[in-house]
């Protein structure tokens, strides 16, 4: 003969357990309601992919010199998920030494609207090995990256103002 054993709930558990689960529907709820599938400005910012560098300013000892990469030159950055390169090249076409190429990359972090590059590979050898660090925000598909480009062995100290737009695919 089978016997029936009838336990009695123990009321201060049962209100543990609901208040413990309504916590945590509250907690998933908050969390939800607050990620978007939009990386806000200044932190997470979703850099990876290819830029076309639009404008470039180079500020060096009271000089301001803006260059237009949408007319005689152009120049490219591919941002993946740990490594950065960029390629520049002249729209001439010029095949002796007026011609214009230039491309390096290395590792980069981001941290928040901190990126820096570590530059460990470039044609203009004596720029390798350098860390360059720039404060980034993002503007729809413009990414817009400023910072101080100081190496001091080769005289270099300038304020770096370049504005990429995303290349589409």
């Amino acid at each position: 003969m089978a016997r029936e054993i009838f336990i009695q709930p123990n009321y201060k558990m049962i209100v543990f357990m609901k208040s413990t689960f309504v916590y945590c529907l509250v907690f998933v709820i908050i969390v939800s309601c607050n990620s978007s599938g939009d990386k806000p400005t200044g932190t997470n910012l979703n850099i990876e992919g290819t830029w076309q560098l639009v404008t470039g300013t180079l500020i060096e000892n009271g000089d301001t010199t803006v260059t237009d990469y949408t007319k005689d030159q152009a120049m490219i950055k591919i941002i993946n998920e740990t490594h950065f390169s960029f390629l520049n090249h002249d729209l001439k076409k010029e095949k002796d030494s007026t011609a214009i190429f230039s491309a390096g990359g290395g590792r980069y972090l981001l941290e928040g609207d901190q990126y820096t590059e570590y530059l460990e590979y470039c044609n203009h050898r004596e720029w390798e090995g350098h860390t360059f660090q720039f404060t980034i925000n993002i503007d729809g598909d413009t990414l817009t990256q400023r910072g101080v480009e100081k190496i001091e062995n080769l005289n270099v100290e300038r304020y770096n103002i370049e504005k990429y737009t995303r290349v589409k695919s």
